[in-house]
């Protein structure tokens, strides 16, 4: 059985590198697969994870807890989003959908700016020369590097400071910015870049190691 899963993965894998060839019904019928068993994999999870272990377990505890009953009020939303399967009443789904769209923009604007906004605020606001406590020595890396982010954040702020014309050292300020942000953005680029280029990596290795057994 482990020998007939991996010839099914690398035939998969296969069937989906035959796209860099051009699409062809092989590729189409991998990529059909592939999101079949993605969307099964995640519907039983769900299943198990949501309505089991949050729902079944917290309404009817084992454990002789108190059983959570505002757990009925997601368990109605589910209900209620199901409705869209009707034609006549699919407009019901709309209220749940509504509130879960609401909850959860709020939820994730207060995460990204506690994670994202406070804590780059916290990081600009450092020392820019950094001394070492013991010897009273000036720490040069990370001083340069205080340096650096005190130029790239109020570089980047005179850039986006649109109610003043971008003249003079206003201006030559502006382009320091503009170079600040083509770096950041290349770095986010080239992160995004190697992410995927692991996953091929680690389906080539799969292919010549635990397929074809070429390395060791």
């Amino acid at each position: 059985m482990e020998l007939l899963g991996i010839w099914v993965a690398a035939l998969l894998t296969l069937g989906i590198f035959s796209f860099l060839y051009k699409d062809n019904p092989v590729y189409k019928i991998c990529e059909s697969i592939f999101i079949g068993v993605s969307a099964g994999y995640w519907a039983i999870a769900n299943f198990f994870d949501a309505l089991h272990k949050k729902f079944w377990i917290g309404v009817f505890p084992t454990d002789g807890s108190d059983p959570d009953y505002f757990l009925w009020f997601g368990a109605l939303l589910g209900v209620l989003m199901l409705m869209r399967l009707s034609s006549k009443i699919g407009w019901i789904a709309r209220w749940p959908l509504a509130f879960i769209v609401g909850a959860t923009a709020g939820l994730y604007m207060m995460l990204y700016f506690v994670s994202n906004a406070m804590n780059q605020v916290s990081s600009t606001m450092r020392d820019v020369i950094v001394v070492n406590s013991d010897t009273q020595l000036i720490i040069w890396g990370e001083t340069v590097g205080s340096i650096l982010i005190v130029i790239g954040v109020v570089s980047g702020l005179v850039y986006f400071f649109f109610s003043k014309e971008h003249k003079g050292i206003f201006g030559r300020t502006a382009r320091v910015g503009i170079w600040f942000l083509m770096i950041t953005f290349g770095a986010h680029f080239g992160y995004t870049v190697m992410s995927r280029m692991s996953l091929l990596i680690g389906r080539i290795d799969f292919l010549f190691r635990d397929w074809l057994h070429l390395l060791k």
